[in-house]
């Protein structure tokens, strides 16, 4: 039964009955009404104290276990709870890929709502850990304070600089990190040994409120033929401190292979619109996958689990079934990846990307690796991918999509409708907008085959990978 406090309530002996969306857990009230709880796992028994009361909803937080879940395991990282990154690091990897396995399912069943194939096994990630081959740590003049470091009552702590995440929800908020286990070293060294060496020199870290200080991002990206890069975003340029740093940054861990800086005085911290500075090394860190070379600078996307993102790319060539005599269309190519890696097996492929920055590395990438079968075009794909670009470039036998999270344009599904191309294999980070534009393609599309692939392990994010055929 519920019971108030204040204008808030406790409910007492709740089950934990599933994972839901955002990494939070689902339980259900007295009266039927669904809770979110984070920090939870399905099969914990636990009172909630409601935080926020919505017209069908609640959020809560669990304030005492009477029973744990026996999916449930110890996280190994200090910073779980309060960091937000790894919400799912108390869960049993096996559970973790059953429940992203058990949402594809529902979006494409619920929101979809199509006949569907039997789902081919979620494919797992090797590495559970230190995966992530970038990570970005913000600068913060006061540190975001745990629940264990109040009740220390050391003063001193909230006086200290952070660099680390931004809590969940809280934009000027930053948790210092200790230990990340997302990125391996050298990036937990270089992180720390920056943090040290400015707190020692007297170097001000940023105050997001006030809009002041020296040191406010830092960027590790890592590659799996070991090249590091680092890229530190100054607030405000004071010469000596900025070249202070770096040159004991590059003298400390000559494995840096490229190391950038930016001086970003806007109101946010993207870096898109930036210009990014060279100061040693080469401005790219070099990927490598069945021996072809990618590179990536400072601005690129690149799928950040590098290993797993080899594993997506070979269930997405298997799917479209190439035999070297296909026009393959590769929508939302990014830097060209996916292209340059099916490239071998069809006649053309023809990239389409909207960032320039972008279609310049494909170009690049192209080059460096020999390939000449591979054309790419920048644009916004739903003005480009018209009857004129078709015309031009020949109608597809093979498209491949992996937009971003909102899904594909309207118009872009349409034109896909219209030309009829004999296979579609359609990869995407959000099972939700995959849904609904699968739905739209129903008409003349049947889907065919279905793979989920965890990308992120410790967290709710999961890719999937479809195979559409024409209806016959």
């Amino acid at each position: 039964m519920g019971k108030k406090v204040t204008t808030k309530v406790i409910f007492e002996n709740i089950t934990v009955i599933d994972a839901g969306a955002k990494g939070v857990s689902v339980a259900k009230a007295p009266e039927g009404q669904v809770i979110f709880i984070p920090n939870v796992v399905p099969g914990d028994v636990v009172d909630v104290q409601t935080l926020k009361k919505r017209k069908s909803y609640y959020e809560g937080k669990a304030i005492k276990f009477h029973q744990y879940s026996l999916d449930r395991i110890e996280p190994i990282c200090q910073h779980f709870g309060a960091c937000g990154g790894c919400k799912w690091q108390n869960m049993h990897y096996d559970k973790q890929l059953f429940y992203k396995n058990q949402e594809v399912y529902n979006n494409l069943k619920r929101i979809g709502k199509i006949e569907l194939p039997v789902f081919e096994p979620i494919l797992g990630s090797a590495k559970q850990f230190f995966y992530r081959n970038k990570m970005e740590f913000g600068f913060s003049d006061t540190r975001w304070l745990t629940e264990k470091e109040i009740q220390s009552e050391d003063d001193s702590l909230s006086k200290k600089p952070a660099l680390g995440f931004h809590i969940p929800r809280m934009w000027d908020k930053i948790l210092d990190i200790e230990k990340c286990y997302l990125q391996e070293d050298p990036s937990n060294a270089i992180r720390n040994s920056i943090k040290e060496f400015a707190t020692e020199k007297g170097m001000t870290f940023f105050n997001a409120r006030n809009h002041e200080g020296f040191l406010r991002t830092l960027m590790i990206r890592t590659a799996s033929t070991g090249e590091t890069m680092v890229l530190i975003q100054f607030f405000q340029e004071e010469k000596a401190n900025r070249e202070m740093l770096l040159d004991f940054i590059f003298e400390k861990f000559p494995q840096i292979t490229s190391l950038q800086y930016v001086i970003n005085s806007k109101a946010n911290d993207t870096l898109y619109d930036q210009d990014i500075k060279l100061y040693k090394g080469r401005d790219y860190i070099l990927e490598e996958m069945e021996g072809l070379h990618f590179s990536i600078n400072a601005k690129s996307f690149y799928q950040t689990n590098s290993d797993q993102a080899y594993e997506l790319y070979k269930i997405t060539r298997e799917f479209a079934g190439l035999t070297g005599n296909e026009v393959v269309y590769d929508l939302y190519t990014g830097t060209g990846t996916i292209a340059q890696f099916v490239s071998k097996q069809a006649k053309k492929v023809i990239g389409v990307e909207s960032v320039p920055e972008a279609i310049l590395d494909a170009k690049e990438n192209a080059k460096r690796n020999r390939i000449t079968n591979c054309e790419f075009y920048v644009g916004d794909m739903k003005n480009v991918f018209n009857d004129d670009f078709i015309a031009q470039h020949g109608r597809p036998d093979v498209i491949i999509t992996d937009p971003p999270r909102d899904g594909m344009h309207a118009d872009v599904v349409a034109q896909i409708m219209k030309i009829a191309p004999e296979k579609v294999v359609y990869v995407s980070c959000n099972s939700a907008t995959q849904a609904r534009d699968l739905a739209l393609l129903n008409e003349k599309y049947k889907v065919t085959r279905v793979r989920p692939v965890d990308m992120f392990p410790q967290t709710h994010h999961v890719e999937n990978v479809v195979l559409l055929e024409l209806r016959k």
